[in-house]
C-alpha cells in the first residue's frame, strides 16, 4: 500500500489560529511538511516517511529544519531530540500539537546583554598580567641562580656533598613554590565569597594571579595523593577526612568548596567554584556531602550541591541551582534522577595512618630522589662531561658563532631522539612488568603498594607524545598493541584511533574488529570507592564508531555495530545496544547511519581498501617524519636559547635566566604559528565532505598533530585572542578566553566581547566511520560558552546567546540571538537563571 502524501501548501499564521474548524495536529503537519520539503529540495514529502531511512536526511539537514521551524512564530519550537524521538512528520506534529494550544508556563527570560569593557581597560589588564608574569620569572631566576651556584660550589669532588646541597636547595624551592599560592590567596583575596565582578577588573586580576600560582605549584604533581587534599585545605577548602580527589583541574575559589568525609571525585571533573558569564566572573558554592561519588568527565557549576551518599554519573553536569538529594543517584547533562549505581567496588579498610604514610612516602620520594637528581644531576653533568661543559661555558659563544649552532644541533639531537628511543624502551617493558603485581577484579585498599603501582602504570602509559606521533594513522594500532591493548582481530582502516586516547591500564582493554575511535576517548577500566579500587576488563564491540570526548566505563552496555556520538553518556543499565546509534547524556537511540555516511563505502571494498590504505600509509609516514622534524626543531630552538642564556649569564646574571622562560614561550608560540600557517599555505580551510581516503582529508588531519599545550599559558589574558588571530581564527575584540580551544582555526569565527569558559571547545569537523565532514561555525558578538561546552561544525550562535556548562551544541544548529541553550544535545531552556541567586543577592547589597 502506498504511503499517504502531504501536499505542500503555503498556509499563513491564520491557518493555525482558526482552530475551531480544524485539528491543530493536521495544520501543524501540513506546515511541517512544507518546511521540510523546502529544506530537502523536493516538491512534497509523505507524512509517514521516516526522515532518515526514507527521505535520506541526516542530523545536519534536520537541524536546519528545526531552525526554520523556530523562526516561525505560528509553530511550536522543536529540537533535534524531538526529531529522533518522532522521525516522521505525522508523529512529530502529533507530539507538539499540545504545546501550541497550551498556555506558556512562564514568560521567556529577557536577553541579558554582556557587560562590555573599554579597550583601554582590556589593554591595561593585559599589561599588568604581563608585568606579574615577568616579575615572577625574575624572582624565580634569581632564586634559581643563587641555588645553582651554591650547589655547584659544593666542596670536594664526591657526589655526597652535591647531593646534600641539591636536597636542601631543591626542598627549599619546592616548599617556597607550594607556600607562595597559599600566601598570595590569603593576602590578595582573603576568603572567597559568592559574588560577581567584571572581567578585566582589579578583582579579576586577583583571581587570575591566584589561579596561575595554584596551577604552577608543584603540588599539582601530587593529585590523587592525600597531601593534595591537605593543600586544598590550606587554601581554604573545607574537606573532611578520607576524601579522594583524582581530578587535575584544581579548584580556584577554594573557600566556596565543601567536601564531606569519604567522598571520591574521579579524574577530568570540573568544580572550579567560579564561572565567566556575559563579561562577568561569578563565584559560587559547590557543596558535597559525606560519601559522595562524582564521576568522570563531569561538571559541577556554581551554586550546586550533593547530599550525603549521593552519586553523579560519568559525563554528567549539575547546573546552577541543582541539588542532588541525599542517597540519590543522578546522571545526565543537566543531571536528572537515575537508578544506576556508579559505585561498583566494595569498600576496604583505609585508615588515616595509611593515608598519612602514603602521603609522606610520596613526599620523601619526591624530595629525596627526584628533586636532587634534577638539580644535582645537571651540576654533575656540567662538571663531569667535558663536551657539555664546554657548550655551556659562558663567554665563548655568540649569536654569529658557528659553534653555537653546532653545539645546539648536537644537544637537541641527543636529547630528542635519545629521549624517543629511551621512552619507547621503558614504555614497552616497565609497565608490563609492573602490571603483574595487580590482579584484575581484585579489590585493593587505596593508598597502598598496589595503588601506587596502578598510578605509576597510568602515568607511564598515557604519554601524549607517542599518541600524537602515531594517532590518526595505521601506526597507532601497533603502538597501542605494544602498550597492552587487545587488538589482535582489528581491521586496519588507517584511522582506527585518534591522537587523544586515555586509559587507566592498557592491559585490560579489548577493541573489536572494524571499530574506529575519534579523539578524546577515556577508557575507565579502574573503579573507585572512597576507600578502595580495582582494575577490570573493558570490551568495546566490533564495527563500532566512537565520537569525540567519550568516557567508556567498565560494564558499558553496548555491543556490536553501534555509533556512539560525541560526548555521549555510555549506558550502564538496560539491554545491550546493538545496531543503533546513541546520542546525548543520558543517551537515547538514533539511526546507526544515514545515506550520506555510506556514499564512500565503495572505497572500503577489499581491493579499493588495500589500495587506498597503502596510499594513506605513505602519506602518514611522511606526516610522522614531518612531526618528528617539527618537534626536533623546537628542541633545537630551545637548545639555542639555553646556550645563549649561559653565554650571557656573566653579563646579565639572574636577568638572563629570568628571561629564558618568557623568551622560550614567545619563540614557541611564534614557531608553531608559523608552522601551522605554512601547512595551510596561509590560506583558510574550506568545508569538506569526503572520504578518509581522500588526500584532502589527509592534508586536513595533519593539522590535528600541531601541539597547542603552550596556549594554556595565555588563558584568561588578552594575549590568547591575539594568538588565535595569528593562527587564523576570525576573532573579535575584547574576547575573554579562559581555556577555549578550536580544532580548525580558519573555520572558526568568534565575535566581539564573547565569554569563553574553561574547557569550552569549537570542533569544526566530524568523522563518522569512513566519512569526513567539516564546515564553519560562528559565535556572534557577546556569546557565552559554559565550562566544558562543545560546539560542533556548521553552527551559528546569535548575538548575546548562551550555551550552558557541559552542553553539546550539535552540527547545523542555529541559536537565535539572546537565546539560552543547554543540555546534551543542547536545546532551548529556561530552567536555570543566568545569574545564580547568590550573585543576585550580592549585587543587590552592593
Amino acid at each position: 500500500m502506498e504511503e499517504e502524501s502531504v501536499e505542500v501548501l503555503t498556509p499563513g499564521p491564520e491557518l493555525l489560529t482558526e482552530r475551531g474548524n480544524t485539528d491543530p495536529a493536521e495544520d501543524i503537519e501540513r506546515v511541517f511538511a512544507e518546511v521540510l520539503a523546502d529544506v530537502i529540495g523536493v516538491d512534497r514529502v509523505s507524512a509517514d516517511s521516516h526522515f532518515f531511512n526514507d527521505l535520506g536526511a541526516n542530523s545536519m539537514v534536520m537541524a536546519q529544519f528545526c531552525a526554520r521551524v523556530r523562526k516561525r512564530p505560528d509553530l511550536p519550537s522543536i529540537s533535534i531530540k524531538d526529531i529522533y524521538r518522532e522521525p516522521t512528520v505525522r508523529g512529530l506534529a502529533a507530539s507538539v500539537a499540545g504545546a501550541l494550544a497550551a498556555p506558556a508556563e512562564q514568560p521567556p527570560l529577557p536577553p541579558e546583554a554582556p557587560t562590555r569593557t573599554t579597550t583601554a581597560r582590556y589593554v591595561l589588564c593585559g599589561v599588568v598580567q604581563c608585568l606579574v608574569f615577568l616579575g615572577y620569572c625574575l624572582v624565580a631566576g634569581a632564586l634559581t641562580t643563587r641555588g645553582y651556584e651554591w650547589v655547584s660550589a659544593a666542596p670536594g669532588t664526591g657526589l655526597p656533598s652535591v647531593y646534600l646541597r641539591s636536597l636542601v636547595f631543591g626542598g627549599s624551592l619546592f616548599v617556597a613554590l607550594c607556600v607562595l599560592p597559599i600566601a598570595a590567596k590569603w593576602i590578595l583575596v582573603g576568603r572567597w565569597e559568592p559574588r560577581e565582578f567584571p572581567v578585566w577588573s582589579l578583582a579579576y586580576l586577583r583571581l587570575w594571579t591566584v589561579r596561575v600560582l595554584i596551577q604552577m605549584s608543584p603540588m599539582a604533581l601530587l593529585v590523587g595523593n592525600p597531601l593534595h587534599v591537605l593543600y586544598l585545605r590550606a587554601l581554604g577548602a573545607r574537606i573532611g577526612p578520607g576524601v579522594t580527589i583524582l581530578t587535575r583541574t584544581i579548584p580556584v575559589c577554594t573557600d566556596l568548596l565543601t567536601i564531606g568525609a569519604g567522598t571520591v571525585i574521579r579524574k577530568e571533573s570540573n568544580l572550579l567554584c567560579y564561572r565567566a558569564h556575559a563579561g562577568r566572573i561569578q563565584t559560587g558554592r559547590v557543596t558535597l556531602g559525606r560519601d559522595v561519588f562524582v564521576g568522570e568527565k563531569t561538571v559541577l557549576d556554581i551554586d550546586t550541591a550533593m547530599g550525603d551518599g549521593s552519586q553523579l554519573g560519568h559525563s554528567s553536569a549539575l547546573l546552577p541551582g541543582q541539588s542532588v538529594p541525599a542517597g540519590a543517584r543522578w546522571h545526565g547533562a543537566p543531571a536528572q534522577p537515575a537508578d544506576v549505581d556508579y559505585v561498583r567496588v566494595p569498600p576496604r579498610p583505609c585508615s588515616t595512618l595509611r593515608r598519612v604514610g602514603y602521603g609522606l612516602a610520596a613526599l620523601l620520594q619526591l624530595l629525596v630522589l627526584y628533586v636532587p637528581l634534577a638539580v644535582g644531576g645537571l651540576c654533575v653533568a656540567l662538571r663531569e662531561v667535558p663536551a657539555l661543559g664546554r657548550a655551556m661555558a659562558p663567554g665563548r659563544l655568540g649569536i654569529s658563532s658557528p659553534m653555537l649552532y653546532l653545539d645546539a644541533f648536537v644537544l637537541a639531537t641527543v636529547v630528542f631522539f635519545g629521549g624517543v628511543v629511551l621512552g619507547l624502551s621503558v614504555l614497552y617493558t616497565v609497565p608490563r612488568l609492573l602490571s603483574r603485581l595487580i590482579e584484575p577484579d581484585r579489590v585493593y585498599p587505596l593508598y597502598g603498594f598496589h595503588y601506587g603501582i596502578h598510578r605509576l602504570i597510568t602515568r607511564m602509559t598515557n604519554l601524549r607524545f607517542f599518541r600524537w606521533l602515531c594517532g590518526d594513522s595505521s601506526y597507532i594500532v601497533p603502538y597501542l598493541r605494544g602498550l597492552g591493548y587487545d587488538l589482535s582481530k582489528v581491521v586496519q582502516t588507517g584511522s582506527n584511533f585518534g591522537t587523544e586516547v586515555q586509559h587507566e591500564t592498557p592491559f585490560l582493554i579489548k577493541v573489536g574488529s572494524g571499530t574506529m575511535v575519534a579523539d578524546g576517548l577515556s577508557v575507565l577500566n579502574a573503579e573507585f570507592s572512597g576507600s578502595s579500587f580495582r582494575v577490570t576488563r573493558v570490551q568495546i564491540g566490533a564495527r563500532n564508531f566512537l565520537g569525540n570526548n567519550i568516557a567508556y566505563p567498565a560494564g558499558g552496555r553496548t555491543g556490536e555495530n553501534c555509533l556512539l556520538a560525541t560526548k555521549v553518556m555510555v549506558p550502564l543499565d538496560g539491554e545491550i545496544r546493538e545496531g543503533v546509534g546513541l546520542l546525548g547524556s543520558p543517551c537515547f537511540e538514533i539511526p546507526r547511519t544515514v545515506e550520506r555516511d555510506t556514499r564512500f563505502d565503495h572505497l572500503r571494498s577489499d581491493g579499493e581498501l588495500e589500495r587506498n590504505l597503502r596510499a594513506k600509509n605513505r602519506y602518514n609516514r611522511h606526516t610522522m617524519a614531518l612531526f618528528l622534524g617539527v618537534r626536533w626543531l623546537h628542541v633545537f630552538l630551545f637548545s639555542l636559547i639555553s646556550l645563549l642564556t649561559a653565554d650571557l649569564y656573566e653579563v646579565l646574571g639572574a636577568v638572563a635566566l629570568a628571561a629564558m622562560l618568557p623568551v622560550g614561550l614567545l619563540v614557541t608560540t611564534l614557531y608553531y604559528v608559523l608552522v601551522e600557517r605554512s601547512f595551510t599555505a596561509w590560506r583558510p580551510l574550506r568545508p569538506q565532505l569526503c572520504s578518509i581516503y581522500d588526500p584532502a582529508f589527509w592534508r586536513h588531519e595533519l593539522l590535528w598533530k600541531m601541539p597547542d599545550h603552550h596556549l594554556l599559558a595565555f588563558n584568561g589574558t588578552p594575549f590568547k585572542p591575539l594568538v588565535w588571530r595569528l593562527l587564523g581564527v576570525r576573532i573579535g575584540r575584547r574576547v575573554f578566553d579562559d581555556g577555549f580551544s578550536v580544532t580548525e582555526r580558519t573555520l572558526g569565527s568568534v565575535g566581539d566581547d564573547c565569554t569563553l569558559n574553561f574547557g569550552s571547545r569549537m570542533q569544526c569537523h566530524s568523522q563518522e566511520d569512513g566519512t569526513f565532514k567539516s564546515d564553519r561555525s560562528t559565535l556572534g558578538p557577546g556569546c557565552t560558552l559554559g565550562v566544558n561546552s562543545h560546539v560542533h561544525y556548521g553552527v551559528t550562535m546569535g548575538e548575546g546567546s548562551f550555551l550552558a556548562a557541559d552542553s553539546f551544541l550539535m552540527k547545523g544548529e542555529d541559536v537565535p540571538a539572546g537565546a539560552r541553550w543547554g543540555g546534551n544535545p543542547a536545546t532551548e531552556t529556561r530552567e536555570n537563571p543566568h545569574r545564580p541567586e547568590a550573585c543576585r543577592a550580592a549585587a543587590r547589597h552592593r
